[in-house]
């Protein structure tokens, strides 16, 4: 196939692009919004197929790319990241706290029963109890994306620069493995 037949295939079939969220703040997400207007020329590279900024609520099959935020914290976590690497082509560990579990990663020198007595206990004025519905279970410790499941990407940061993202999104869209060095380091 030559690269005009495959630019043109391209067009016709967009790239399936995925972002989430874990255990993390949305700065991520917030840093790949600050891309401005040149969010219009990747929406019109990319279906954005999941997403927090979009209304789909379960995990499709068949993405090509997923950009994932945060540290696996919660059995949730835990099981959302192993359905989104079964069903992803390219998964990117998205800023610090994907990466190397960052401030998520904190409340590992703690137990969580003094975790669960810190936040609904000590520090509520009423109701003070731990629940027991409608929280995901806690892990043990809160962990980096890449020690659950395979990662093909790494994008430090806290959070990422918005330039840096556009340039990792528009090299995989070229077909082209991005080189981040130098771009980018952990805590900017």
């Amino acid at each position: 196939m030559s690269e005009t037949d495959k630019k043109g295939e391209r067009g016709m079939n967009k790239v399936r692009l995925a972002t989430t969220w874990l255990d993390g703040c949305s700065g991520c997400h917030m840093s790949l919004l600050d891309i401005d207007e040149r969010i219009i020329d990747l929406v019109g590279k990319v279906d954005i197929v999941y997403s927090p900024i979009v209304d789909v609520h379960e995990f499709p099959e068949n993405v090509d790319v997923t950009l994932v935020e945060g540290a696996i914290s919660s059995n949730e976590d835990e099981e959302k990241a192993k359905l989104i690497r079964e069903r992803t082509k390219i998964l990117i560990s998205f800023g610090d706290c994907a990466v190397t579990a960052n401030v998520p990663s904190m409340r590992n020198v703690f137990k969580l029963d003094d975790l669960y007595n810190r936040a609904y206990i000590e520090n509520a004025a009423v109701n003070q109890q731990v629940p027991s519905t409608r929280i995901p279970h806690l892990l043990k410790k809160a962990r980096p994306v890449h020690e659950v499941v395979k990662v093909d990407i790494f994008l430090p940061g806290c959070p990422p620069p918005p330039d840096v993202i556009y340039f990792l999104l528009t090299e995989l869209l070229e077909g082209r493995v991005p080189d981040l060095t130098g771009k980018t380091r952990f805590g900017i």
